[in-house]
C-alpha cells in the first residue's frame, strides 16, 4: 500500500510539473483526476502514510524561478471536484450544502450561482488607486508568480478602473484562449516550422497555449499570443476594508455584497469581462437544468470548458459554511465527461472520403471519451501523422468534443514499444486502385478515380444533380443512397438508364414519385456546357471557372484535350486548376463517363471559342451582396453573366463594382474602403441594358 501511494505521488508530481510549469501535458486531465482520486482514497484509508509533500496537500504547482514570487494575502485555493459526472453530482452537492446548513425538508431551496468552469489559467489582479499594479498566477495557492508584464498585454483587462470602483481591490479570474485564436496561432506556428525556424512548436490545446503565453519572460512574445480573460471573484483585504470611510464601507467594503451574483454584477459594471453564461438557480433542480443546458451548448462555445461550477449565492452562508482542508465547502466543480483519454493504436488504415480525400485513421483499443466509446480517431493527413509520429502499438491521447470526429492529440513517447510500426501513405486508392496524388501546396492525398471510385460515388451523383449543375429535381440524398446501395447506379450514365420498374422496386417509391424523377432526368439532358462541366465535380473547378472554360474553348472536346499551357491561357485559371483538369481528363474512366453521358442524350449549345469576349461587360468582375428589392441573387448574377461579366464571391482590388442591397454587410464596407463603385438594383438594370 505504501509503495502504491509513493508511486502515485511521484506520477502526480511529474504530471503536475509538466502541466503547470513546463506547459507540456504528459497525460489527459481525466487520467490525472483518476490518479488524484485514487491517492485521496488511499490517504483517507491510511492516514499514517500521508506525507506533507503529497499533491493532495497543495493547490497547484510551485512558481517558476525566473519570475518574482508573490505571496497571496488571501490564499488562492482550488475548489472540490464532484466525482459523479452525471446529473446526480448536482444533487449530491445540494444535499451536502443543506446538511451543513442544517436545513430541513420544509426549508426553502438554497439559492446558487452556476458558472462555467473555464479551461485556462487562474490569475489575480491587484488594483491600487484604480490602476493595475500587479498580476500573478495561482502558483501553489500561497505563493504565485508575478506576470504583470504579460497580463498587461491582454486587451480585455482594464489598466485603470472607473471611479465608481473601489480605489484598492483584488480581482480574480481566468486567462484563456479562444478556439479560433488557438487555431490561428497553431497555423502560424506550423508556417514557422515549415520555414525552418528553430525552437518553434505547435500547442496541444488552448489551455496549454494560454499558460505558455502568460509565462513568457518577454512581453513582446506574450503580446503576439491572443489571450482573453473572464473575472469571477472579488477580494478586499482586511486592512483595506478598515481604512474605508463608513460610506465607502457600505458601498464597496466586504459588507456591500450580500450575494455572489452582486459581486459579478459589480465586476461587470466596472468594465471587467464577466461570462454571460452564469445564472442564479434554485436548489438541485436549478443546478441540474444549468448542467444540462451548458452540456448541450458546450461544443458551440468559443472557448474550452471542462465543467461547471456551483457556488452558494449568499455570502453570509458562505462564511457560515467555511472551509475544509484545501477547499471551500460552499462551492464545487462539476465536470463533464472527459474529452481526452489514453488508449493504444492497434492499426492505421486509410479511408477514402466522398471527395476523394485519403485520411489515415487510427484503429484504437476501445476507450470511453466525450460520453461515447471510441474505436477510431483521425490522423488528418500524412503530415500530421508524421508530425505527431503516431505508430501502430503506441499509447496515445485521444480527444473527442461532442459530435467532433475523435482525433489523436499526441503520443505518450515514454510508453512506446520497440516494435512500433511507422505509417506510410499508400500510392494508390485502397478502394478503387486509382493513383493517389498530392498536389503541390496541398496537405492531403486524393484518389484520382473521381467518378469511377465507389467511395466517391454518392457525393458525385448529388453534386451532378445539384440545381447549379445539370439540375435533377426529386433526386435527394436518401434516394441516391437507395439507388447506389441497391446497385442500380454505379456511374453517372446509369442515372439515364433507370426505368420505371427499377424505381418502383425501391422502398417508399410511389408511382407518381418514380414518374417525377424520370421526367426530371429527361429535362436535365438539355443543359449548358458550364453546368455540365461543373457537374462533373472536377477538383478546383467551380461555377465561375466552368463558365470561363466554356467561353474560352467553346466545346467539351477542346477542354478535355487542352494542354497545361493552353489551360493556363484561360482567365483566372492557374497552375493548380490546370493540373487538376489535366489529371481528371487523363483518367480513361473519366473520359468514358463523359462520352457515355453524351450518348445518353445530354446536349447543350456549343459556341465558338472566345465568342463571348465582345460582350459589353467582358473582362469585368462584380460582387453581389445583400438583398435586392425585386431580383434574387441568381437573377442578378444571370444578368451580369449574360452581359459578359464575371460574378465573384469576395471583394478585392480587381473588383469592378459591387451590387448592394439591404443588409449588405462587410463586402459593402470593404468596397467603400477600396473606393470601388457601388450600385443598387436600379444601377444594375441600367448597367446590363447599356449598349
Amino acid at each position: 500500500m505504501f509503495e502504491r501511494m509513493a508511486q502515485l505521488r511521484q506520477q502526480l508530481q511529474l504530471a503536475g510539473h509538466h502541466y503547470y510549469v513546463l506547459d507540456e501535458p504528459l497525460i489527459p486531465d481525466a487520467e490525472y483526476d483518476r490518479l488524484f482520486r485514487e491517492l485521496q482514497a488511499l490517504e483517507a484509508a491510511h492516514p499514517e502514510f500521508m506525507t506533507l509533500d503529497s499533491p493532495t496537500q497543495r493547490v497547484g504547482a510551485s512558481p517558476l524561478a525566473a519570475f518574482t514570487q508573490v505571496r497571496h494575502r488571501v490564499p488562492m485555493l482550488s475548489i472540490h471536484t464532484e466525482t459523479d459526472i452525471s446529473e446526480q453530482g448536482a444533487v449530491q452537492f445540494d444535499t451536502r450544502v443543506r446538511k451543513q446548513l442544517q436545513l430541513s425538508d420544509t426549508d426553502p431551496p438554497v439559492n446558487y450561482v452556476a458558472e462555467l468552469k473555464f479551461d485556462g489559467l487562474a490569475i489575480s489582479l491587484l488594483y491600487r488607486d484604480h490602476m493595475l499594479v500587479q498580476a500573478c498566477t495561482r502558483g501553489d495557492g500561497e505563493t504565485g508568480e508575478d506576470v504583470t508584464h504579460n497580463v498587461r498585454t491582454i486587451g480585455q483587462i482594464p489598466l485603470r478602473l472607473p471611479q465608481s470602483a473601489p480605489a484598492d481591490l483584488e480581482v480574480r479570474g481566468e486567462v484563456y484562449m479562444r478556439r479560433d485564436d488557438f487555431e490561428r496561432l497553431n497555423e502560424r506556428q506550423r508556417k514557422r516550422i515549415a520555414e525552418g525556424l528553430k525552437n518553434e512548436k505547435t500547442f496541444v490545446n488552448p489551455r496549454n497555449a494560454a499558460a505558455g503565453a502568460v509565462r513568457q519572460l518577454d512581453p513582446k512574445i506574450a503580446a503576439q499570443r491572443p489571450l482573453s480573460f473572464f473575472a469571477y471573484a472579488l477580494h478586499f483585504h482586511p486592512e483595506q476594508a478598515q481604512s474605508f470611510s463608513p460610506v465607502e464601507a457600505t458601498l464597496y467594503g466586504l459588507q456591500t455584497y450580500v450575494s455572489h451574483h452582486q459581486v459579478l454584477k459589480a465586476l461587470k459594471d466596472w468594465g471587467l469581462p464577466v461570462s454571460e453564461d452564469s445564472r442564479q438557480v434554485s436548489g438541485a433542480k436549478g443546478l441540474i437544468a444549468f448542467h444540462q443546458d451548458i452540456a448541450a451548448m458546450r461544443d458551440s462555445l468559443p472557448f474550452d470548458i471542462d465543467g461547471v461550477v456551483y457556488k452558494v449565492n449568499d455570502i453570509s452562508l458562505q462564511a457560515r459554511m467555511g472551509m475544509v482542508s484545501r477547499e471551500p465547502r460552499w462551492a464545487v466543480a462539476h465536470k463533464y465527461p472527459a474529452q481526452e483519454e489514453l488508449t493504444t493504436v492497434q492499426a492505421i488504415e486509410v479511408q477514402v472520403g466522398r471527395t476523394g480525400k485519403l485520411t489515415p485513421v487510427a484503429k484504437l483499443a476501445p476507450v470511453f471519451v466525450g460520453g461515447v466509446t471510441v474505436t477510431n480517431a483521425t490522423l488528418h493527413n500524412e503530415d500530421e501523422a508524421r508530425r505527431k509520429d503516431v505508430r501502430v502499438g503506441d499509447t496515445v491521447v485521444v480527444r473527442r468534443a461532442g459530435d467532433v470526429i475523435p482525433e489523436v492529440v499526441s503520443v505518450v513517447a515514454e510508453k512506446r514499444l520497440k516494435d512500433a510500426q511507422l505509417f506510410t501513405m499508400p500510392s494508390h486508392c485502397p478502394v478503387c486502385g486509382s493513383l493517389a496524388l498530392r498536389e503541390e501546396g496541398e496537405a492531403d492525398y486524393r484518389c484520382t478515380g473521381g467518378l469511377f471510385c465507389s467511395a466517391q460515388r454518392k457525393q458525385a451523383i448529388l453534386h451532378f444533380a445539384h440545381r447549379r449543375a445539370v439540375e435533377v429535381d426529386d433526386l435527394g440524398e436518401k434516394l441516391v443512397d437507395q439507388l447506389v446501395d441497391a446497385g442500380l447506379v454505379k456511374t453517372l450514365p446509369d442515372l439515364y438508364k433507370l426505368g420505371f420498374s427499377h424505381l418502383a422496386a425501391l422502398d417508399r417509391m410511389a408511382e407518381k414519385s418514380a414518374n417525377n424523377l424520370l421526367a426530371s432526368l429527361e429535362r436535365s439532358k438539355n443543359t449548358t456546357l458550364p453546368r455540365f462541366l461543373f457537374g462533373l465535380g472536377i477538383r478546383h473547378v467551380g461555377e465561375a471557372t466552368a463558365k470561363d472554360l466554356a467561353r474560352h474553348f467553346g466545346g467539351i472536346e477542346a477542354i478535355m484535350d487542352a494542354s497545361i499551357d493552353q489551360l493556363l491561357t484561360v482567365n483566372d485559371v492557374g497552375p493548380v486548376v490546370a493540373h487538376s483538369l489535366r489529371t481528371f481528363f487523363d483518367q480513361p474512366h473519366n473520359r468514358e463517363v463523359v462520352e457515355q453521358l453524351m450518348a445518353c442524350g445530354m446536349n447543350w449549345e456549343e459556341a465558338a471559342p472566345g465568342a463571348r469576349l465582345d460582350l459589353p461587360l467582358s473582362g469585368h468582375t462584380y460582387v453581389i451582396t445583400g438583398t435586392l428589392p425585386t431580383l434574387s441573387r441568381d437573377q442578378a448574377q444571370a444578368m451580369l453573366e449574360a452581359a459578359g461579366a464575371k460574378v465573384a464571391g469576395s471583394v478585392s482590388k480587381k473588383t469592378t463594382g459591387v451590387i448592394a442591397g439591404e443588409a449588405a454587410g462587410n463586402k459593402l464596407d470593404k468596397a467603400v474602403s477600396l473606393g470601388i463603385p457601388v450600385l443598387d438594383e436600379a444601377g444594375l438594370l441600367a448597367l446590363v441594358k447599356a449598349p
